[in-house]
Protein backbone atom coordinates (compact mmCIF):
# COMPACT_ATOMS: atom_id res chain seq x y z
CA UNK A 1 0.00 0.00 0.00
CA UNK A 2 1.00 3.61 -0.87
CA UNK A 3 0.85 5.88 2.46
CA UNK A 4 -1.99 7.23 1.81
CA UNK A 5 -3.66 4.34 0.79
CA UNK A 6 -3.17 3.14 4.02
CA UNK A 7 -4.30 6.60 6.23
CA UNK A 8 -7.54 6.24 4.37
CA UNK A 9 -8.30 2.79 4.87
CA UNK A 10 -7.63 2.98 8.55
CA UNK A 11 -9.19 6.31 9.12
CA UNK A 12 -12.50 4.39 7.55
CA UNK A 13 -11.67 1.28 9.83
CA UNK A 14 -9.98 -1.12 7.87
CA UNK A 15 -6.78 -2.74 8.33
CA UNK A 16 -4.12 -1.80 5.80
CA UNK A 17 -0.73 -3.46 5.49
CA UNK A 18 0.44 -2.12 8.51
CA UNK A 19 -0.55 0.17 11.38
CA UNK A 20 0.29 3.59 9.56
CA UNK A 21 2.33 5.86 11.28
CA UNK A 22 1.69 9.73 11.39
CA UNK A 23 2.93 11.78 14.52
CA UNK A 24 1.61 15.37 14.48
CA UNK A 25 4.53 17.11 13.52
CA UNK A 26 2.79 20.06 11.85
CA UNK A 27 4.25 23.18 12.86
CA UNK A 28 7.28 23.34 14.99
CA UNK A 29 9.58 20.41 13.35
CA UNK A 30 8.54 21.24 9.43
CA UNK A 31 10.19 24.90 10.82
CA UNK A 32 12.60 23.55 12.68
CA UNK A 33 13.72 21.82 9.26
CA UNK A 34 13.47 24.43 7.02
CA UNK A 35 16.96 26.19 9.01
CA UNK A 36 15.10 29.74 8.78
CA UNK A 37 13.38 32.07 11.01
CA UNK A 38 10.22 30.88 12.48
CA UNK A 39 8.48 34.14 11.48
CA UNK A 40 9.90 33.50 7.91
CA UNK A 41 7.24 30.72 7.48
CA UNK A 42 4.42 32.31 9.81
CA UNK A 43 4.29 35.44 9.01
CA UNK A 44 5.78 35.57 5.26
CA UNK A 45 4.90 31.91 4.38
CA UNK A 46 8.30 31.47 3.10
CA UNK A 47 8.17 28.74 2.49
CA UNK A 48 3.96 28.02 3.10
CA UNK A 49 3.70 25.96 6.95
CA UNK A 50 1.92 23.20 4.53
CA UNK A 51 4.73 22.84 1.89
CA UNK A 52 7.41 22.44 5.04
CA UNK A 53 5.27 19.87 6.24
CA UNK A 54 5.22 17.79 3.18
CA UNK A 55 8.83 18.43 3.31
CA UNK A 56 8.82 16.63 6.87
CA UNK A 57 7.23 13.51 5.43
CA UNK A 58 9.41 12.85 2.97
CA UNK A 59 12.31 13.75 5.07
CA UNK A 60 11.26 11.15 7.61
CA UNK A 61 9.13 8.69 5.47
CA UNK A 62 5.95 8.43 7.67
CA UNK A 63 2.41 8.83 6.52
CA UNK A 64 1.54 11.57 5.59
CA UNK A 65 -1.29 13.52 7.67
CA UNK A 66 -1.93 17.14 6.65
CA UNK A 67 -4.95 18.05 9.03
CA UNK A 68 -5.60 21.72 8.19
CA UNK A 69 -4.81 23.50 4.73
CA UNK A 70 -5.81 26.74 5.10
CA UNK A 71 -8.66 27.28 2.39
CA UNK A 72 -10.68 30.27 1.55
CA UNK A 73 -13.75 29.13 -1.14
CA UNK A 74 -14.92 31.61 -4.05
CA UNK A 75 -18.58 32.31 -2.09
CA UNK A 76 -16.76 32.66 1.06
CA UNK A 77 -14.36 35.21 -0.54
CA UNK A 78 -17.25 36.96 -1.57
CA UNK A 79 -18.97 37.50 1.13
CA UNK A 80 -15.64 38.98 2.56
CA UNK A 81 -15.39 41.33 0.13
CA UNK A 82 -18.30 43.46 1.74
CA UNK A 83 -16.52 43.31 5.23
CA UNK A 84 -13.78 45.43 6.24
CA UNK A 85 -10.63 43.80 5.16
CA UNK A 86 -7.96 43.67 7.99
CA UNK A 87 -4.32 43.72 7.28
CA UNK A 88 -1.21 42.63 9.07
CA UNK A 89 1.57 45.46 9.46
CA UNK A 90 5.15 45.06 11.11
CA UNK A 91 5.24 47.82 13.79
CA UNK A 92 8.37 46.46 16.08
CA UNK A 93 11.52 44.24 15.18
CA UNK A 94 14.59 43.56 17.42
CA UNK A 95 16.81 40.18 16.83
CA UNK A 96 14.72 37.79 18.27
CA UNK A 97 10.95 38.92 17.54
CA UNK A 98 8.88 40.46 15.03
CA UNK A 99 5.96 42.52 16.54
CA UNK A 100 2.70 43.28 14.10
CA UNK A 101 -0.35 44.32 14.28
CA UNK A 102 -3.71 44.39 12.40
CA UNK A 103 -5.05 47.43 11.09
CA UNK A 104 -8.48 47.99 8.49
CA UNK A 105 -10.37 51.03 6.98
CA UNK A 106 -13.83 51.89 8.36
CA UNK A 107 -15.82 54.40 6.74
CA UNK A 108 -12.46 56.39 5.45
CA UNK A 109 -10.37 55.96 8.76
CA UNK A 110 -7.74 53.71 9.35
CA UNK A 111 -8.68 51.39 12.75
CA UNK A 112 -6.31 49.79 14.14
CA UNK A 113 -6.50 46.22 16.42
CA UNK A 114 -5.90 46.68 20.11
CA UNK A 115 -3.46 43.93 20.76
CA UNK A 116 -0.76 42.45 18.68
CA UNK A 117 1.12 39.33 17.47
CA UNK A 118 4.43 38.26 18.40
CA UNK A 119 6.36 35.96 15.85
CA UNK A 120 9.69 34.24 17.13
CA UNK A 121 12.94 33.48 15.56
CA UNK A 122 12.28 29.97 17.12
CA UNK A 123 9.24 29.25 18.39
CA UNK A 124 5.35 29.56 16.48
CA UNK A 125 3.75 33.33 16.88
CA UNK A 126 1.70 33.87 20.22
CA UNK A 127 -1.48 35.82 18.99
CA UNK A 128 -3.43 38.40 20.93
CA UNK A 129 -1.37 39.74 23.25
CA UNK A 130 -1.89 43.38 25.06
CA UNK A 131 0.18 46.07 23.84
CA UNK A 132 1.41 46.77 27.03
CA UNK A 133 2.66 43.44 28.05
CA UNK A 134 5.78 44.12 25.24
CA UNK A 135 6.01 47.38 25.53
CA UNK A 136 4.44 48.94 22.75
CA UNK A 137 2.39 52.03 22.88
CA UNK A 138 -1.08 52.28 22.82
CA UNK A 139 -3.27 54.04 19.95
CA UNK A 140 -2.09 53.77 16.27
CA UNK A 141 1.62 53.19 15.53
CA UNK A 142 3.51 56.07 13.85
CA UNK A 143 5.32 53.56 11.83
CA UNK A 144 4.53 50.45 10.11
CA UNK A 145 4.88 48.54 7.43
CA UNK A 146 2.58 46.34 5.50
CA UNK A 147 3.06 42.25 6.20
CA UNK A 148 3.60 40.93 2.20
CA UNK A 149 3.52 37.66 1.73
CA UNK A 150 6.59 35.65 -0.26
CA UNK A 151 3.91 32.56 -1.40
CA UNK A 152 2.26 32.19 -4.80
CA UNK A 153 0.06 30.03 -3.82
CA UNK A 154 -3.62 31.27 -1.95
CA UNK A 155 -6.79 29.85 -1.78
CA UNK A 156 -7.47 26.67 -3.75
CA UNK A 157 -3.81 27.09 -5.71
CA UNK A 158 -2.58 26.11 -1.88
CA UNK A 159 -4.69 22.93 -1.57
CA UNK A 160 -3.87 21.94 -5.00
CA UNK A 161 -0.48 22.68 -4.94
CA UNK A 162 -0.22 20.86 -1.24
CA UNK A 163 -2.01 17.80 -2.78
CA UNK A 164 0.59 17.62 -6.08
CA UNK A 165 3.55 17.84 -3.09
CA UNK A 166 2.34 14.95 -0.83
CA UNK A 167 1.38 12.56 -3.91
CA UNK A 168 1.00 9.04 -2.37
CA UNK A 169 2.55 10.26 0.52
CA UNK A 170 -0.04 10.83 2.72
CA UNK A 171 -3.36 12.46 3.14
CA UNK A 172 -4.63 15.90 2.99
CA UNK A 173 -7.69 17.28 4.42
CA UNK A 174 -9.51 20.50 5.03
CA UNK A 175 -10.67 21.70 8.18
CA UNK A 176 -14.05 23.34 9.20
CA UNK A 177 -14.89 24.06 12.87
CA UNK A 178 -17.68 23.44 15.70
CA UNK A 179 -19.49 26.11 17.29
CA UNK A 180 -19.59 26.21 21.05
CA UNK A 181 -17.61 28.31 23.31
CA UNK A 182 -13.68 29.38 23.00
CA UNK A 183 -11.39 28.74 25.84
CA UNK A 184 -11.04 32.48 27.37
CA UNK A 185 -13.14 32.99 30.42
CA UNK A 186 -15.26 35.12 29.05
CA UNK A 187 -16.70 33.21 27.05
CA UNK A 188 -18.64 30.70 29.58
CA UNK A 189 -19.50 33.60 31.85
CA UNK A 190 -21.74 35.05 28.59
CA UNK A 191 -22.82 31.86 28.17
CA UNK A 192 -24.27 31.82 31.88
CA UNK A 193 -25.19 35.60 31.64
CA UNK A 194 -26.49 35.66 28.01
CA UNK A 195 -27.21 32.17 26.64
CA UNK A 196 -29.79 33.23 23.97
CA UNK A 197 -27.59 35.51 22.60
CA UNK A 198 -24.82 32.62 22.69
CA UNK A 199 -27.00 30.38 21.42
CA UNK A 200 -28.37 32.11 18.39
CA UNK A 201 -24.63 32.70 17.65
CA UNK A 202 -24.05 29.31 17.34
CA UNK A 203 -26.73 28.41 15.53
CA UNK A 204 -25.58 31.34 12.64
CA UNK A 205 -22.02 29.20 13.06
CA UNK A 206 -23.43 26.26 12.43
CA UNK A 207 -25.41 27.17 9.25
CA UNK A 208 -22.00 28.52 8.21
CA UNK A 209 -19.97 25.13 8.82
CA UNK A 210 -22.44 23.19 7.40
CA UNK A 211 -22.31 24.87 4.04
CA UNK A 212 -18.61 24.72 4.14
CA UNK A 213 -18.72 21.52 4.90
CA UNK A 214 -21.06 20.71 1.75
CA UNK A 215 -18.92 22.71 -0.55
CA UNK A 216 -15.28 20.90 0.40
CA UNK A 217 -16.55 17.48 0.02
CA UNK A 218 -17.35 18.63 -3.65
CA UNK A 219 -13.76 19.12 -4.04
CA UNK A 220 -13.18 15.61 -3.18
CA UNK A 221 -10.61 16.30 -0.66
CA UNK A 222 -8.60 13.47 1.22
CA UNK A 223 -11.03 14.08 4.86
CA UNK A 224 -12.42 16.87 6.71
CA UNK A 225 -11.34 18.06 9.71
CA UNK A 226 -13.90 18.82 12.23
CA UNK A 227 -13.48 20.68 15.38
CA UNK A 228 -11.09 22.63 17.73
CA UNK A 229 -7.81 22.07 20.09
CA UNK A 230 -8.98 21.68 23.56
CA UNK A 231 -13.11 22.06 22.42
CA UNK A 232 -14.16 19.89 25.38
CA UNK A 233 -12.59 22.14 28.27
CA UNK A 234 -14.62 24.67 28.11
CA UNK A 235 -17.28 23.02 26.55
CA UNK A 236 -17.96 19.57 28.52
CA UNK A 237 -20.91 17.27 28.34
CA UNK A 238 -24.08 19.67 28.62
CA UNK A 239 -22.76 22.16 27.06
CA UNK A 240 -21.08 20.73 24.10
CA UNK A 241 -24.59 18.86 23.26
CA UNK A 242 -26.41 21.94 23.08
CA UNK A 243 -23.98 23.73 21.06
CA UNK A 244 -21.97 21.25 19.40
CA UNK A 245 -23.49 18.15 18.46
CA UNK A 246 -26.10 19.55 16.01
CA UNK A 247 -23.13 20.56 14.01
CA UNK A 248 -21.24 17.36 14.51
CA UNK A 249 -24.26 15.37 13.62
CA UNK A 250 -25.01 16.76 10.39
CA UNK A 251 -21.48 17.38 9.09
CA UNK A 252 -20.12 13.76 9.52
CA UNK A 253 -23.46 12.54 7.53
CA UNK A 254 -22.52 14.75 4.73
CA UNK A 255 -19.24 13.25 4.90
CA UNK A 256 -20.37 10.18 4.77
CA UNK A 257 -22.77 10.55 2.16
CA UNK A 258 -19.88 12.09 0.49
CA UNK A 259 -17.64 8.90 0.96
CA UNK A 260 -14.97 11.67 2.44
CA UNK A 261 -13.69 10.40 6.17
CA UNK A 262 -14.32 12.86 8.83
CA UNK A 263 -11.79 13.22 11.52
CA UNK A 264 -11.66 15.37 14.56
CA UNK A 265 -8.42 16.81 16.50
CA UNK A 266 -9.27 18.09 20.34
CA UNK A 267 -5.95 17.99 22.47
CA UNK A 268 -7.06 17.55 26.25
CA UNK A 269 -9.64 15.79 27.84
CA UNK A 270 -11.40 13.70 25.28
CA UNK A 271 -13.13 10.66 26.50
CA UNK A 272 -16.34 12.09 26.74
CA UNK A 273 -16.01 13.06 22.70
CA UNK A 274 -14.72 9.90 21.45
CA UNK A 275 -17.77 8.35 22.90
CA UNK A 276 -20.81 10.89 21.79
CA UNK A 277 -19.21 10.53 18.34
CA UNK A 278 -19.01 6.81 18.03
CA UNK A 279 -22.32 6.76 19.36
CA UNK A 280 -24.72 9.32 18.34
CA UNK A 281 -22.97 10.84 15.24
CA UNK A 282 -21.07 9.27 11.86
CA UNK A 283 -17.21 10.42 12.67
CA UNK A 284 -14.84 8.46 10.79
CA UNK A 285 -11.69 8.87 13.38
CA UNK A 286 -10.13 10.82 16.17
CA UNK A 287 -7.24 12.00 17.58
CA UNK A 288 -5.07 12.40 19.39
CA UNK A 289 -6.61 11.11 22.44
CA UNK A 290 -4.36 12.03 25.21
CA UNK A 291 -3.04 10.95 28.31
CA UNK A 292 -3.09 12.04 31.56
CA UNK A 293 -2.37 14.66 32.89
CA UNK A 294 -3.41 16.56 29.31
CA UNK A 295 -6.21 14.08 28.49
CA UNK A 296 -8.19 11.49 29.68
CA UNK A 297 -7.73 8.96 27.75
CA UNK A 298 -6.85 4.85 27.93
CA UNK A 299 -6.29 3.66 24.59
CA UNK A 300 -6.88 0.16 25.05
CA UNK A 301 -10.49 1.21 27.20
CA UNK A 302 -11.11 3.03 23.96
CA UNK A 303 -10.23 0.24 21.49
CA UNK A 304 -12.38 -1.85 23.47
CA UNK A 305 -15.45 0.69 23.86
CA UNK A 306 -15.51 2.40 20.63
CA UNK A 307 -13.29 0.91 18.21
CA UNK A 308 -15.74 -0.66 16.05
CA UNK A 309 -17.48 2.53 15.63
CA UNK A 310 -14.90 4.89 15.08
CA UNK A 311 -10.88 5.15 13.75
CA UNK A 312 -8.99 6.12 16.53
CA UNK A 313 -5.32 7.80 16.26
CA UNK A 314 -2.84 8.50 18.71
CA UNK A 315 -1.21 8.71 21.36
CA UNK A 316 2.38 8.81 22.45
CA UNK A 317 3.32 11.11 25.37
CA UNK A 318 4.62 14.39 23.13
CA UNK A 319 6.91 14.99 26.35
CA UNK A 320 8.12 12.16 28.24
CA UNK A 321 7.89 10.16 25.24
CA UNK A 322 8.36 12.50 22.24
CA UNK A 323 10.74 14.55 23.17
CA UNK A 324 12.67 13.93 26.96
CA UNK A 325 12.71 10.07 25.82
CA UNK A 326 15.11 7.56 24.74
CA UNK A 327 14.26 5.61 21.13
CA UNK A 328 13.67 2.77 23.51
CA UNK A 329 11.57 4.42 25.45
CA UNK A 330 9.39 5.63 21.85
CA UNK A 331 9.89 1.82 20.52
CA UNK A 332 8.49 0.41 23.97
CA UNK A 333 5.37 3.26 24.28
CA UNK A 334 4.69 1.95 20.02
CA UNK A 335 4.77 -1.51 20.90
CA UNK A 336 2.16 -0.66 23.99
CA UNK A 337 -0.37 1.54 21.60
CA UNK A 338 -0.02 -0.98 18.99
CA UNK A 339 -0.97 -3.95 21.32
CA UNK A 340 -3.41 -1.62 22.66
CA UNK A 341 -5.59 -0.28 19.52
CA UNK A 342 -4.18 -1.80 16.39
CA UNK A 343 -5.75 -5.13 16.49
CA UNK A 344 -8.47 -5.65 13.81
CA UNK A 345 -7.15 -2.05 12.21
CA UNK A 346 -8.82 1.15 12.63
CA UNK A 347 -5.72 2.41 14.29
CA UNK A 348 -2.93 5.24 13.23
CA UNK A 349 0.04 5.01 15.61
CA UNK A 350 0.68 9.00 16.29
CA UNK A 351 1.24 11.40 19.44
CA UNK A 352 -0.50 13.56 21.44
CA UNK A 353 -0.68 17.31 20.62
CA UNK A 354 2.08 18.53 18.80
CA UNK A 355 5.65 17.14 18.91
CA UNK A 356 8.06 19.70 20.33
CA UNK A 357 10.29 22.04 18.06
CA UNK A 358 13.28 19.77 19.66
CA UNK A 359 12.01 16.41 19.33
CA UNK A 360 15.09 14.45 18.69
CA UNK A 361 15.01 13.36 14.97
CA UNK A 362 15.98 9.18 16.26
CA UNK A 363 12.18 9.79 17.85
CA UNK A 364 10.49 9.90 15.19
CA UNK A 365 12.66 7.63 12.79
CA UNK A 366 11.94 5.22 15.68
CA UNK A 367 8.22 5.56 15.33
CA UNK A 368 8.09 4.81 11.71
CA UNK A 369 10.43 1.86 12.05
CA UNK A 370 8.69 0.01 14.63
CA UNK A 371 5.16 0.67 12.67
CA UNK A 372 6.62 -0.89 9.72
CA UNK A 373 7.92 -3.62 11.59
CA UNK A 374 5.72 -4.67 14.66
CA UNK A 375 2.84 -3.37 13.26
CA UNK A 376 2.58 -5.56 10.43
CA UNK A 377 -0.63 -7.30 10.23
Amino acid sequence: MTPRQRMLTAMNGGQPDCVPVAPDTSNMIPCRLTGKPFWDIYLYQDPPLWQAYGDTVKHFGFDGWQPAMPVELEYERQEAAGRPQWREALVAQTAERIYTRHYATVEGRRQWAGHCTVYYRADPPTHGVPLAKVGLPEGDPSDWEDVEPRTQFTGLQALEAARKQMGEDGVVGVAVGLPGLGLQPESVYEYYDARDRVVQRCKQAHAAIVRRTQELVKLEIDFVLIGISGFMISNPEPIFRQLALPTLKETTAICKEAGIPSQIHCCGPEYDLVKISAQESDLTSINPLEVPPMGDCDLRQLKREFGAQVSLMGNLHTTNVMLRGTPADVETACKQAIDDAGEGGGFILSTGDQCGRDTPDANIHKMVEVARGYGKY
